[in-house]
């Protein structure tokens, strides 16, 4: 988090001076010639979170939210985004300002990520109506940017149910073989414009699919308190996949109690206000909803995403599992969904849905895609885990990351 420089560069005695000055915390009458205006603010942007009296409501951060709004603005002015955030939810802790969640001049200020949707999802119930609307478009701000990160290659990864051992001189555009079609219509490059004008298009023959031939992906996911990010990222995957033909997609969330948001995966805004994040667990009685969906089990693939931290029958849960894959029902198992790093999960039970045949690892929104493409193909996931460099639960042990 190093502070912006300033426009001259100072001798090496007076940078240190400006330096250690920064790092203790410079007050308000500092009158050092070593740090300038701007060193000056930065240094009160931050003694105002973790300065010695910011726990005792003296520092310059107040529950005020045009003051917060320009504290926000001092932080986005000498750090960049990623450190915004931590700053942000250092704040959340340090000082209570989840209450100011619920001001929409606060929240308008806010740098938007997973996190802060999933703290707005979590406030909604006790959010004014104004804030609401708010939130509702800062959701939306998030959800369009990792939409737009996420979906071609989702999309992409999916509609890998194109035959690719026939050829087709009629293609849809997006079953296109491109360096074939060039290939072959290189003598129809046009000078004046710099490029090939193809007369002949060369493809792959899509297969058809009825819709009882459709694979069936259910997403089930755990609403506890600790897998907050792992919903957001869940709801919006599930999003892009049920605009997709090839597959019939199903979102069941869960905590205590079961709900199933399906029906309502054409705005994934309105999924993610429907997420009651926190409360318990009960993944026995989630995996047995789940199991009423199962019309056909050799074309469904149950992606749980949870760490497995079960609150209900934990005995009944992994009979549930076993069964589910003796009915060769497609059974991943993921401890989480983001980009947090290691994951916290009961490490027993994962060994013991890994030894009854469910691959268990955590993976990020990124190679997600990938695993939906190889679970739809059937290819060994634990195979495909491994090129990726995941390191997956093994059997015999209680695993660890």
């Amino acid at each position: 988090m190093a502070p912006i420089e300033p426009t001259t560069q100072p001798s090496t005695d007076t940078d240190k001076e400006r330096r250690w000055r920064l790092v203790l915390g410079a007050d308000d009458n500092d009158q050092s010639s070593a740090l300038s205006a701007d060193d000056k603010r930065l240094s009160k942007a931050l003694n105002a979170l973790y300065g010695h009296d910011a726990h005792k409501g003296r520092g310059s951060l107040s529950r005020s939210a045009p003051k917060v709004s320009s504290w926000l603005g001092d932080i986005r002015e000498f750090f960049p985004a990623s450190v915004v955030q931590v700053i942000q939810r250092d704040a959340f802790e340090r000082l209570g300002l989840k209450n100011m969640l619920l001001e929409p001049e606060f929240l308008a200020a806010m740098e938007a990520d997973v996190h802060l949707v999933a703290d707005l999802i979590s406030l909604r119930t006790i959010m004014p109506e104004q804030t609401i609307e708010t939130a509702r478009q800062v959701i939306k701000r998030v959800v369009d940017e990792l939409m737009e990160r996420l979906e071609q290659k989702t999309a992409e990864a999916i509609r890998g149910a194109v035959n690719k051992s026939k050829r087709s001189f009629r293609p849809r555009f997006a079953d296109i073989d491109w360096p074939r079609t060039i290939q072959a219509n290189l003598r129809h490059y046009q000078h004046e414009f710099k490029t090939v004008v193809p007369e002949k298009l060369i493809g792959y023959q899509r297969q058809s699919r009825r819709i009882v031939d459709l694979d069936e992906v259910i997403l089930c996911v755990d609403q506890s308190g600790s897998m907050a990010s792992s919903v957001v990222y869940s709801s919006i995957f599930a999003a892009v996949m049920a605009s997709i033909p090839a597959v019939k997609t199903r979102l069941v969330c869960f905590d205590t109690a079961i709900l199933d948001l399906t029906d309502d995966l054409a705005d994934p805004v309105s999924v993610l206000f429907g997420v009651q994040l926190g409360g318990g667990t009960d993944i026995d009685q989630a995996i047995g909803y789940c199991e009423t969906k199962i019309e056909r089990p050799g074309k469904t693939h149950l992606i749980l995403i949870s760490d497995l931290y079960e609150g209900g029958n934990a005995d009944s849960l992994k009979g549930r599992i076993a069964n589910l894959i003796r009915q060769d029902v497609n059974v991943i198992t993921l401890l989480a969904l983001n980009d947090d790093g290691r994951p916290s999960y009961d490490a027993e039970m994962a060994a013991t849905f890994a030894a009854l045949g469910s691959p268990v690892f955590a993976c990020t929104p990124d190679q997600f895609p990938d695993l939906m493409a190889t679970a739809l193909k059937r290819d060994d996931i634990l195979n495909w885990a491994a090129d990726q460099d995941i390191k997956a639960i093994r059997a015999d042990s209680a695993g660890s990351f």
